[in-house]
């Protein structure tokens, strides 16, 4: 950020926050989140640097209601219950939740324990997102994972036992990941009960342990994708974003407020925030932001304000996540006739059984959002 200047004012309406908790047992190789194993010490650091950061932002927006809260990492579930209390408590004091507000706390297998979920369900979460990446054991190790199938599927049955609605990620496209293993764990997802299902491809992320793993190693994500949005809908999951099967009624609300171009506040090391048509970035090193948050300064690292048609062709790769794709009377209204026009023009140049175009709507295909990374990189 441009130091001597501010630019933010109070948001109009409500918000989403984001709480990001840099720790976890182990890094992961393929991990490219802002997180690190923590020292005895590193936990009360935060978490007192936090409510720091917090109250830099009150002083500058005010008491915000919040439509989301989402609590990811990292691994949440390495603070501990007392914490974890302490956290509530913060973010109460300096929040109004909406009534019906979603609020997520993201969770591994094997840290997950019995007090966590016990204070969720008496402060105000009700969404959990649980890092599965496979049912397969071998993956699981291959992965770097700390748990096992098993300890997965314990941590899903006691999350639904508890009364939350459950989301679980998995990976395809894994070194030797076979389809046969593949459809297992898409089918013991669903059995699982859980009610929302979030898909990625293995990438090769810069910084990672495995970024100079031969892209060749990996095997091909397209099948395996394909089969998801074939089988998914089958057993109750509406495929509503590009990554993302939910059952009606579970949708992350959170996410969808990103995709839509919501506002939202984001705290802690490493943390990404939108308000007001500006986007900024914390700054990573948990000490650094210790030290400029210790002497009355923003953590804030970086950030930029969007304009024009680059605003304008961001605005459309998010829509274009969805399912429901872009509104054209809103994204013209917003954005101006002529750059919706450019993005007809733009997505024209691609077959057109990768797109539709209605009078109220552009949206991908099925087929579409097989390629979308293709079709993105032609609209930015």
């Amino acid at each position: 950020m441009t130091r001597g200047t501010n630019p933010f004012e109070p948001p109009a309406g409500g918000l989403s926050l984001y709480i990001h908790v840099p720790f976890c047992e182990r890094k992961c190789p393929y991990c490219a989140f802002e997180s690190k194993v923590p020292s005895d010490s590193d936990t009360d650091l935060w978490l007192e640097t936090l409510g720091k950061e917090l109250e830099w932002w009150i002083k500058r927006i005010g008491t915000p209601s919040l439509h989301t809260c989402y609590i990811g990492g990292g691994t949440p579930t390495v603070i501990n219950g007392p914490q974890w209390l302490r956290l509530s408590e913060m973010l109460d004091s300096h929040f109004r939740f909406d009534p019906d507000a979603e609020v997520t706390a993201e969770a591994n297998p094997n840290s997950l324990k019995a007090d966590h979920l016990l204070l969720w369900r008496d402060w105000r979460v009700n969404r959990v997102s649980i890092g599965v990446q496979s049912f397969d054991d071998a993956e699981l190790m291959q992965l770097g994972r700390l748990h096992s199938a098993a300890q997965a599927y314990e941590a899903i049955s006691a999350s639904l036992a508890s009364g939350f609605s459950v989301s679980a990620d998995f990976m395809f496209g894994l070194p030797g990941q076979t389809f046969r293993n593949w459809a297992r764990t898409l089918n013991q997802a669903v059995k699982s009960g859980i009610n929302h299902v979030s898909l990625y491809q293995l990438t090769l992320e810069p910084g990672t342990p495995w970024e100079s793993m031969p892209e060749q190693d990996l095997s091909d994500g397209y099948l395996p994708y394909r089969w998801a949005q074939w089988y998914m809908p089958r057993k109750g999951y509406n495929q509503y974003e590009i990554a993302n099967f939910a059952k009606n009624g579970h949708a992350s609300r959170h996410n969808i407020n990103y995709w839509e171009e919501g506002q939202y506040l984001g705290i802690g090391p490493g943390a990404s925030g939108y308000l007001n048509g500006w986007r900024y970035k914390n700054i990573s090193a948990l000490n650094e932001y210790s030290r400029l948050l210790d002497r009355g300064g923003s953590a804030i690292a970086s950030g930029e304000r969007l304009s024009g048609e680059k605003k304008a062709s961001e605005a459309a790769v998010l829509a274009l996540r969805m399912s429901k794709g872009i509104d054209r009377k809103e994204f013209s209204l917003k954005y101006g006739i002529f750059q919706e026009r450019k993005i007809i023009e733009k997505l024209s140049r691609f077959p057109e059984d990768l797109y539709n175009i209605s009078e109220k709507n552009i949206s991908l295909t099925l087929k579409g959002m097989r390629v979308a990374n293709r079709i993105w990189s032609e609209l930015v």
